[in-house]
């Protein structure tokens, strides 16, 4: 992770119709989506979306079918252009970006992996992953071994020569991250990347995915409408509802603290024991203050799930909390249950006592 902002959106507003600058006042006035369509026959697509996402960062966006996820990625490489606001990557404005400039945005600093695989079907796996090289007008000569190590470390090897039809959809999409990678680009937008894929084999392709990131520090923007997914992947998770951002940050911090009734909706069938780690709930202590009567020593990052099988369900054990060799902080096995209840839950069961 790091502190420096590679892509940063202020004050991004898209509406789509006919004349799109003629009602942006209005929303700006404060007309609401179903307002704006009924009156104005226009669409409003994002409204006021303010994001900062951190190099060598996974930020996850997501939300619900019609939430503008898709077309808040498509702004990144101006697939689609804003009616309002600014998209900064590396500091510069990708707006004022002329032809040419777009253009080596999306050869060499965004690489892009599609739902649907888009993979050319008479080309090989080797061909279709060298493709993004192939357009920048590298020799095959010159891109084809490069294409194989991308091939081969995304667990394709010996599957060079075949094409897109002899390999299934879990291989085709691998294929499609190969092609992302072969490109060098520091950055990686993923729309839905995943979702077409059984379960199995998605959670496969999410273990793929960290165990390349914990290598390879790529920003990446993921788009998804699995809750399940994006608190595994996120570092950064924003969810939209309607065009707007609810609620942003650490998924961690947003799933025991969500602010809005929409956010605790979503969380609320979460399996909180397989989600949370044990640095969200532990209580920091400083060095030199480590109680006495531990009945061992957890990582930070562990699983509340791993914790409770350690403890076989004692709920009168605390344990020290390590990062690394380090002791961060104390888990009460009680604070642990506690987190395991919806805070919605937690504070109906209080008013009820």
């Amino acid at each position: 992770m790091s502190d420096d902002i590679k892509i940063s959106i202020r004050n991004l507003y898209k509406i789509f119709g006919p004349d799109p600058q003629s009602v942006l006042q209005h929303v700006l006035d404060g007309t609401s989506k179903t307002d704006l369509l009924a009156n104005y026959n226009h669409v409003l697509g994002l409204q006021d979306i303010n994001i900062d996402m951190k190099a060598g960062d996974i930020t996850v966006v997501m939300g619900l079918s019609g939430s503008g996820k898709s077309t808040l990625i498509r702004h990144l490489n101006r697939l689609i252009e804003p009616t309002a606001g600014q998209i900064d990557v590396d500091g510069e404005d990708v707006l004022a970006y002329d032809e040419h400039k777009l253009r080596d945005l999306r050869r060499q600093v965004m690489s892009m992996v599609f739902q649907k695989f888009a993979l050319l079907p008479h080309k090989t796996v080797h061909e279709n992953a060298g493709t993004t090289l192939k357009v920048r007008g590298v020799a095959k000569k010159d891109y084809l071994p490069e294409a194989e190590k991308w091939v081969k470390r995304v667990g394709l090897d010996g599957f060079g020569e075949h094409y897109p039809h002899q390999l299934s959809g879990g291989m085709q999409q691998r294929v499609g991250i190969a092609r992302a990678l072969t490109s060098n680009s520091p950055i990686m937008l993923m729309d839905e990347a995943f979702s077409a894929l059984d379960p199995l084999i998605r959670t496969d392709m999410q273990d793929l995915l960290l165990e390349l990131q914990q290598e390879l520090h790529k920003t990446i923007v993921f788009i998804s409408h699995d809750l399940d997914e994006a608190l595994k992947l996120a570092d950064h998770l924003v969810i939209l509802k309607d065009g707007y951002v609810v609620q942003q940050g650490e998924p961690q911090h947003i799933l025991l603290n969500p602010n809005d009734p929409y956010i605790e909706d979503f969380v609320s069938d979460i399996n909180r024991a397989r989600v949370l780690r044990v640095r969200s709930i532990m209580e920091p202590i400083e060095a030199g203050n480590v109680p006495s009567n531990l009945a061992g020593d957890v990582g930070e990052n562990d699983t509340l799930e791993s914790v409770i099988a350690r403890s076989d369900g004692d709920t009168s054990h605390t344990y020290a909390v390590k990062n690394n060799d380090d002791i961060v902080g104390v888990l009460d096995m009680k604070n642990l249950v506690r987190a395991l209840v919806p805070r919605e839950a937690s504070e109906a069961g209080a008013r009820n006592y």
